[in-house]
């Protein structure tokens, strides 16, 4: 039997896409993100993107240079608009929805599997608080999505485009993180175990590959150029252990994705092995396993796995459509499930408390981003009011100093209306954004150093003021010490390599 030519019955047997649910779904997500899109403050690694986008170049330490571009270019456009900052993660987020309704589309859904999947990736607690900041993560899950979606695509049509447009979203997406590397691979380790194969005949897989190949060599040159630094990166990640470390990552999956809905995508992985109707996409299933147990291996963090969740929705979805949920599952897509989902995904992923009522809740302790866009303008008037003590002679020679690109960015968002110079830091790329004059006068250091440790490159350490965030939040600048630093042990071009620092 020959395959399809690439032009001819693409869509014949596939049912239609069911644009008006969908839509509506999507814009809903979009419009809930948007309204809330300004509230509290900025997160630490917002302050440090608009400031990083100031110092275009191919890489940085932690990572490629797109999200910082991007926030350059809405600074630019909109001024310092919290809620303009955040509307491409709220644009895409709400694309996504669709991006999972389509992806089910493609694995034979009718309209209740589209609705199935697409309400489970916008109820998605992990993806509903990416949605709501400018991160790495909200660009990497998209494009994660699209890149499997042409995977999908392609297993069914044989097509000629998607292997081409499938470079040209993995060479986006390597311009936001390294991650889809292993995607890439998982994906094409998938296809040579389960097929289809004939992705290795096609000369626009090739083309593909060498378009991605060709955006990441920029950046590749600059890592090899500063000494990887990327691959200290993951260690340092794979060190802290966040989402409790290996313990966690399994666990975290379901808590992540929504525990009750979780079972969707649990059913479509095992549907992907089991189901002679998904036989055609069997790969997905080898793909996830093969990821998860790299990412296992490498302590790699739970939401790496967010590019296939889609697909195994829609595995899920498609099945429960055909055959029905398993006797005593069907509660589990029901409706009523998808709302209390999403109303608890709200509660602990967006800032709709009152600030002051925000550590009483329960969305610090679940949701930690959320505490860490709370306090920004009341560290920076603290570092503020030391700056003023200061005799006036030395006043205007000082120097600041910060112990992470959080507190640094901060200073340069909110201090020049109250008369501070820039700030500048050693952690992560901020140390190549300059290091401090040498002007004679005092440092001013703030965050987590302690005295002791501030002693080994300054002999005069004197805490001079405390940052409280005013609403008693638990957060990592609450209670951290400003200090004023005399007597520099060495100077700068000697001390700044030392507290320069990853992580």
């Amino acid at each position: 039997m020959s395959e399809p030519d690439g032009s001819r019955g693409r869509e014949s047997g596939v049912p239609p896409v069911a644009w008006r649910p969908v839509l509506v779904l999507a814009a809903g997500v979009g419009a809930v993100l948007l309204a809330f899109a300004g509230r509290y403050g900025y997160h630490r690694d917002e302050l440090y993107f608009r400031v990083a986008g100031r110092y275009p170049d191919w890489g940085y330490p932690d990572q490629p240079p797109l999200v910082p571009l991007v926030a350059r270019a809405v600074t630019e456009v909109f001024g310092e608009s919290l809620i303009a900052l955040r509307a491409p993660a709220a644009l895409l987020t709400a694309a996504g929805v669709v991006l999972a309704a389509v992806t089910a589309r493609e694995l034979g859904g009718g309209r209740r599997a589209q609705l199935l999947t697409a309400g489970a990736y916008a109820v998605c607690p992990f993806i509903v608080a990416t949605g709501h900041l400018l991160s790495t993560a909200t660009f990497d899950v998209f494009a994660s999505t699209a890149l499997v979606w042409l995977a999908i695509r392609w297993a069914r049509t044989r097509g000629r485009w998607e292997p081409f447009a499938a470079g040209g979203v993995a060479a986006f997406s390597l311009n936001v993180k390294y991650l889809v590397v292993f995607l890439v691979a998982a994906l094409v380790a998938g296809l040579l175990v389960s097929g289809p194969r004939e992705f290795l005949r096609r000369p626009a897989t090739f083309a593909g590959a060498a378009v991605a190949v060709l955006a990441a060599l920029p950046g590749l040159f600059w890592q090899a150029r500063h000494g990887w630094p990327q691959l200290e990166m993951a260690d340092r990640i794979a060190a802290e252990g966040d989402f409790g470390g290996r313990l966690g990552f399994l666990p975290f999956q379901l808590v992540l994705t929504g525990t009750v809905l979780s079972w969707l995508w649990m059913y479509g992985l095992w549907r992907l092995f089991r189901s002679p109707d998904l036989a055609p996409f069997r790969f997905l299933g080898w793909a996830s396993l093969l990821l998860a147990f790299v990412f296992l291996l490498t302590a790699g963090k739970p939401y790496y796995l967010a590019g296939l969740w889609a697909a195994l929705w829609a595995a899920g979805a498609v099945e429960v459509e055909r055959r029905g949920a398993p006797r005593g599952a069907g509660w589990a897509v029901s409706a009523p499930v998808y709302a209390v989902t999403g109303a608890v995904t709200v509660l602990i992923a967006l800032p709709v408390y009152p600030v002051d009522l925000l550590a009483r809740t329960p969305q610090p302790y679940v949701n930690a981003d959320a505490a860490e866009t709370v306090g920004w303008p009341r560290l920076v008037a603290e570092v503020a009011r030391v700056h003023r003590s200061l005799p006036e002679d030395e006043r205007s020679r000082a120097v600041i100093v910060t112990a992470n690109y959080g507190e640094a960015g901060a200073i340069d968002r909110y201090g020049p209306d109250l008369g501070l110079p820039r700030a500048h830091s050693g952690h992560n790329g901020y140390r190549d954004f300059g290091r401090p004059p040498d002007t004679g006068g005092p440092v001013i250091f703030v965050g987590a150093q302690s005295a002791a440790g501030l002693s080994r490159f300054w002999t005069d350490v004197t805490a001079a003021g405390r940052i409280d965030n005013g609403v008693g939040l638990d957060n990592e600048e609450q209670d951290q010490t400003v200090w004023i630093c005399r007597g520099p042990r060495a100077p700068w071009p000697v001390l700044w390599p030392r507290l320069a620092h990853l992580s």
